[in-house]
């Protein structure tokens, strides 16, 4: 048995789900212009290749401390259903059923929240998720403390190599597929790296590394 670990946002979906997120929670008055403004800025940024998306994840969840849990997994659960859900990019479910028939485990590994991870694994019907968690208090308001490490960079390996360890896996028999740059620490420790409709960064370290390049299809 293996693994095959794969990226959410520009990889099994043709969209960045963040980027909707804060378009949906504008629209919905949950949050600010100026807030819907600088989130935006953050992600053109990393896109960019000029931020690091784990500062601003990490004011993201900052920014929740004292609020509910409940509302937001709700909002994130009909977010889902309602913009995320039709995302899928063609060409991902061929290589799920593939890897499924191999007997390999299928598990999500993104830097999204679990209420959309565990969304993502019950639509795909994949063995298990790997994401980022907000720590919450027993009287279920949010901390603004994020469960760490982030599973961001070299959070992913982290949470990816804890999980094969945990089943006497080797990452060098599993595979990951991801579309970002900011994988790279997981695509180098993994023996079938895949990159995703790359981004520009990854693209030219693919194409030095010799890395699989797909294109999955998708808007």
């Amino acid at each position: 048995m293996a693994i095959a670990f794969f990226d959410l946002d520009r990889t099994l979906i043709a969209k960045n789900s963040a980027s909707l997120w804060i378009k949906s929670e504008l629209r919905e008055g949950q949050i600010s212009t100026w807030e819907a403004l600088r989130a935006g800025s953050w992600l053109l940024r990393y896109r960019l290749g000029f931020a690091n998306m784990e500062d601003a994840v990490r004011r993201a969840i900052g920014s929740l401390e004292g609020k509910e849990e409940a509302p937001v997994k709700q909002r994130t659960h009909e977010f889902y259903d309602r913009e995320i859900h039709n995302l899928y990019r063609p060409g991902a479910h061929p290589v799920l059923r593939q890897h499924r028939n191999a007997g390999d485990e299928l598990v999500l590994l993104t830097s999204s929240s679990s209420y959309m991870s565990e969304k993502v694994s019950d639509d795909l019907k994949l063995d298990a998720f790997l994401c980022t968690s907000f720590e919450v208090d027993q009287n279920g308001q949010y901390t603004g403390r994020p469960v760490e490490p982030l599973c961001y960079g070299e959070g992913k390996l982290h949470h990816a190599k804890r999980y094969a360890e945990a089943r006497n896996i080797s990452l060098d028999d599993c595979a990951f597929y991801t579309d970002s740059n900011a994988d790279i620490a997981m695509l180098h420790a993994v023996g079938q790296p895949v990159v995703v409709h790359p981004d520009p960064r990854l693209l030219r370290e693919a194409k030095q590394q010799g890395w699989e390049i797909v294109d999955w299809g998708g808007a």
